[in-house]
């Protein structure tokens, strides 16, 4: 019997891991911390999606997802440079949806100040619990029907640093995954920090778009606009995103995630989440200093971040462009700071080798454009390019139109709120320790806003009560990067207006009482207008690499240099203190406060502060404003 052939049959068994009916198409399911394999489990149970995809941040699954997103036409390759791509969205899905965005608590004013009786409350809106279980049951369940549901691990900043936290995303975008790599740091690598049952965001995101679709798909842009909510849960430090697609509204971990849960987080660990960038000042000494700012959006953030001195032997460096989360270290009492973010999301329009050339360089590799133009060489182009661009090339805008440029002016080639996402790591100017878990010390804090009337180019706070206030009273003209439409100037206190996750008046008092601990080393605060205008509508002050000429005077103060005036808002450069050579601008009218301007804005703020906050408003704010209205009055 040995010499008979028997053929060899080689049997092979593969294993598939189901949640119920549903298979695992990635990943090891069983392998997750408890809590998150409870929470997944739910979700799919919820979304009854067709698949589970279990994300580990490599280069393979990056390169899986964007070749799916080109054969389906959501990405489109933009060939003129390495791995960018382009996408177009539903016209009607291309911002944030601040009316649809809401905090739920059992509360109400946990999440929402006390307004006064008749005022329109617009520092957040707040839902009970049981109302938005009916607006989530008659969205959610079966939301993911015939799509993957990917389950995205992910590190608000550098993962393992104390100042980090970690969320855990599942949603039915794969264009969201891949944005999501590119502005967070997401990983495998994970898991292993929530090993035992540690505390993580939940965030749930879903286009609301089950298969097979009851309404025409546009753009290969699957959203629900009707139907979109944005719902946080502060108390149980979870996220809800439902029917847009839109960065600010799907990329969980940027504004949901790292302002207003992080922002209720801070206030109860005592630490700060802000709307801020952060960068470091280099003089001609070689001496150091790191800032941090804050402007409402599409304010020039990013463009301040990644400053090009016009001084010489001025060297700038960027920490993060957008957001910050800062902490009193308890043994130095130095603020220290990191970038949450692992990417820069920029407004596309407007930027340009002038005005902002490191931005530019960034984004010429691993990026994703959204709602930009496109030239005939693969090229992408928005307004502002147009010095860039040779005359008569070809476009094809974000809404479908072929165009020649220069042949109609009334052309435009991109949604105001277009959009750039790049890895911050390709910033040409990164800080080298852009990702260092200790953070870094921070010497001021700028706030600013655009206003082209009546505030001058820069006001130093007298204390650290008296830079709450300044911030309290921020305005700026609004921008696209929200719906509002129109040019009008609008508070946004702190530049957090749509930002803060719960009580805005108790938000403003946590910022007061971290002058409780003498241990704290309160960095100088300042407040910065770029944009003031004269009598013919043109900007006062060039702005831009210019801005230098300030930052270097604010550092000089942090210092202690004696460059200051006392005046009825607050300390101002003496004249001279601020290097104005090479320029041609009107000191007096950059730095003039017009009495009666400000005795008229400073009433219209304080309504407006009483009006929103009602007795939430801390007195010391009150305080503040009785002063300067006293300052104001006598002076000639």
């Amino acid at each position: 019997m040995d010499d008979i052939n028997v053929p060899f049959v080689e049997v092979h068994y593969v294993s598939i891991q189901k949640l119920g009916d549903i298979p695992v198409i990635k990943g090891d399911f069983h392998s997750l911390p408890n809590t998150v394999q409870k929470w997944i489990a739910q979700m799919v149970q919820l979304c009854t999606p067709r698949g589970v995809y279990i994300c580990d941040g490599s280069e393979e699954e990056a390169d899986m997802v964007t070749h799916k997103l080109l054969e389906r036409g959501t990405l489109t390759k933009l060939e003129k440079y390495e791995n960018n791509y382009i996408c177009w969205t539903d016209p009607r899905d291309v911002a944030r949806v601040e009316s649809k965005t809401f905090i739920v608590t059992d509360e109400k004013y946990a999440s929402v100040p006390h307004s006064r009786e008749g005022a329109n409350c617009v520092l957040g809106i707040w839902m009970s619990p049981a109302e938005m279980k009916k607006e989530l049951d008659d969205r959610l369940p079966g939301c993911m029907a015939g799509r993957m549901l990917y389950v995205i691990p992910f590190s608000m900043g550098p993962i393992g640093s104390p100042l980090s936290k970690i969320g855990v995303q599942v949603t039915d975008s794969n264009y969201v995954l891949l944005s999501m790599r590119i502005m967070t740091r997401v990983s495998s690598e994970i898991w292993s920090h929530l090993k035992h049952d540690e505390e993580f965001v939940k965030c749930l995101h879903s286009m609301g778009c089950p298969r097979p679709h009851a309404q025409k798909v546009v753009n290969n842009w699957p959203c629900n606009p009707e139907k979109t909510l944005i719902v946080h849960f502060p108390d149980i430090r979870k996220v809800i995103s439902y029917g847009s697609g839109y960065g600010g509204n799907s990329l969980l971990g940027k504004k949901c995630f790292a302002l207003r849960i992080a922002g209720r987080i801070a206030y109860d660990e005592g630490w700060f989440a802000e709307h801020m960038l952060i960068m470091s000042i280099t003089n001609p000494k070689g001496e150091e200093k790191f800032v941090a700012a804050s402007f409402p959006s599409a304010c020039g953030k990013t463009n301040l971040a990644m400053l090009m001195p016009t001084m010489p032997g001025y060297t700038i460096k960027c920490v993060g462009d957008d957001i910050a989360w800062m902490r009193f270290d308890k043994e130095t009492g130095e603020l220290r700071a990191i970038n949450p973010e692992a990417g820069f999301f920029g407004v596309a329009p407007g930027t340009n080798m002038k005005t902002n050339p490191n931005a530019m360089l960034t984004c010429m590799k691993n990026s994703i454009f959204t709602n930009v133009g496109e030239t005939a060489d693969g090229g992408f182009f928005w307004e502002g390019l147009e010095d860039e661009t040779p005359a008569g090339t070809e476009i094809l805008s974000w809404t479908g139109e072929r165009y020649k440029l220069g042949e109609d002016k009334t052309k435009k080639s991109s949604h105001p709120n277009a959009r750039f996402c790049c890895p911050a790591r390709q910033c040409p100017i990164i800080h080298s320790k852009w990702e260092d878990p200790a953070g870094v010390p921070i010497s001021a804090i700028i706030f600013g806003g655009r206003r082209p009337e009546g505030v001058p180019l820069v006001i130093e706070a007298f204390d650290w009560k008296h830079g709450v206030f300044l911030a309290s009273q921020l305005k700026s003209e609004t921008t696209a990067a929200a719906e509002h439409t129109g040019k009008q100037v609008m508070h946004d206190p702190f530049a957090m207006r749509p930002f803060v996750g719960y009580n805005f008046g108790r938000y403003i008092q946590h910022w007061l009482d971290f002058e409780k601990d003498p241990k704290n080393k309160l960095p100088k605060i300042f407040h910065v207008n770029w944009f003031r205008l004269d009598e013919n509508k043109k900007f006062l002050w060039p702005g831009f690499g210019d801005n230098i000429r300030v930052l270097d005077w604010i550092i000089r103060r942090t210092n202690g240099e004696d460059i200051a005036d006392v005046s009825p808002v607050g300390l101002l450069p003496k004249k001279g203190s601020i290097n104005l050579d090479g320029l041609s601008v009107d000191w007096d009218k950059l730095l003039s406060i017009p009495k009666d301007y400000w005795l008229s804005d400073i009433e219209e703020t304080y309504k407006w502060l009483d009006d929103q906050m009602g007795d939430d408003l801390p007195q010391e704010i009150r305080a503040q404003i009785e002063k300067q209205k006293q300052r104001l009055a006598e002076t000639k």
